[in-house]
């Protein structure tokens, strides 16, 4: 008897109403309709809200929820985050602008990033908010600016940790990163930290991303407390921060699963209680992306040519790599895989396999290869879900001229 291969785990956050998808309640046809145009990306604001409250319904109270606003920058997006979580967490002066215009507190603001140019610098702190130290470099920037400024520089110290997080789509600690300062420099730097009079407030420790072990985070989360532990006696003051990184996944090929929150909540109340007695003066911070708003975005393009190639059905779309460049498997694929999807205006027609594709001018731009969809023809909606984080921002929008994609929250 033949297996059944993996299938997609059901997209089950977003209802229906007949052949259409409804975001946050809204008919795709009409949404598309009020859009004005194709493709673009629709944020569902009611599935934001909701992870954030199941989040605080496992996670332990006192322990601060931030988001990394890179996962997806939408002004509007960012804005309805900095409502619900505890701070925003920043990778440029770009990004950092955006927060600030959102709303965002400035005290309850981190900027991480391996590249910081020395006005970046001087804006953080004429800004006020916590900038990740992870080179030397960084650190008579941040005296000189401090000092022209008549402002005080607050500093974590981003550590690139001698492990990594098992299982991680992204790995981003361990090993040789340009990421953080490797632990064994460390002790230098603080040395230094306190020599140039840099208001210090702990550390950061990311190990890596998009992980659905819940095991290998919580393996992660107690080894980056363990070690915060051991650097706190090199400490220049008392650590008040401490941010043990996120690496929360969501299931987007056939065959994964949704993370199971249980035991890293769990996991997480242990390291509260640790904290209060072994850190008193510190708060816990983890920084998710991609858990946050992944799931609640879908991107929508219209089909512009159905045709027949030696028995393969083709769906010629007009939008895709330009705008959705991680769908398309180019973004950190080995292997391609394809999205969840569907055609968001047929999903009562019978299921064909077809495969969809972009407009573009390369074989690269495949959206979905050989995927059992409902049939569609010109004119209708394909949909690729689990687009909310690393959309439209992480695509190369200007590869072959073709137009921009619209953006909203619906």
């Amino acid at each position: 008897m033949t297996p059944t291969p993996p299938q997609h785990v059901p997209m089950a956050q977003f209802a229906s109403a007949g052949d259409d998808l409804l975001i946050n309640g809204q008919p795709l046809t009409r949404l598309a309709a009020r859009v004005g145009s194709t493709p673009f990306y629709a944020m569902d604001r009611s599935l934001l809200t909701q992870r954030v409250q199941m989040l605080r319904s496992v996670l332990p109270q006192g322990l601060k929820l931030h988001y990394a606003m890179k996962a997806n920058p939408m002004p509007a997006v960012v804005q309805h985050m900095a409502g619900l979580v505890d701070g925003i967490d920043v990778a440029s002066a770009g990004e950092l602008l955006v927060a600030l215009d959102a709303g965002a507190d400035p005290h309850e603001i981190s900027f991480a990033g391996p590249g910081k140019r020395d006005p970046e610098l001087r804006q953080a702190v004429a800004s006020g908010v916590l900038v990740n130290v992870e080179s030397a470099r960084e650190l008579a920037v941040l005296e000189a600016a401090s000092q022209a400024l008549g402002l005080p520089a607050r500093v974590a110290l981003r550590v690139n940790p001698d492990f990594e997080l098992k299982g991680s789509g992204m790995k981003m600690g361990g090993g040789p990163k340009q990421f953080g300062v490797d632990v064994e420099q460390v002790p230098a730097v603080l040395d230094e930290m306190r020599a140039r009079g840099l208001q210090f407030e702990g550390f950061h420790l990311f190990a890596g991303s998009q992980n659905l072990k819940a095991e290998s985070i919580c393996e992660a989360q107690c080894k980056s407390f363990e070690l915060a532990l051991r650097l706190a006696a090199l400490s220049p003051q008392a650590i008040r921060f401490l941010n043990l990184g996120g690496g929360f996944g969501i299931p987007y090929f056939p065959g994964e699963q949704p993370l199971d929150l249980a035991p890293i909540g769990a996991n997480l109340h242990e390291l509260m209680l640790r904290a209060r007695r072994e850190l008193p003066e510190a708060e816990l911070v983890i920084e998710l992306g991609r858990y946050l708003v992944g799931e609640a975005g879908v991107y929508v393009t219209r089909v512009v040519d159905r045709k027949v190639s030696r028995g393969q059905v083709y769906l010629v779309c007009d939008g895709g790599l330009n705008h959705h460049l991680s769908a398309s498997g180019n973004f950190g694929q080995v292997i391609r895989k394809n999205y969840p999807a569907t055609v968001g205006n047929r999903l009562r027609a019978e299921p064909e396999v077809q495969t969809a594709v972009g407009p573009l001018c390369t074989p690269l731009d495949l959206l979905a290869d050989r995927m059992s969809l409902p049939r569609a023809d010109i004119g209708d909606l394909v949909v690729i879900f689990q687009s909310g984080a690393y959309g439209a921002s992480a695509s190369p929008a200007r590869f072959l001229g073709h137009p921009a994609v619209t953006e909203v929250l619906v």
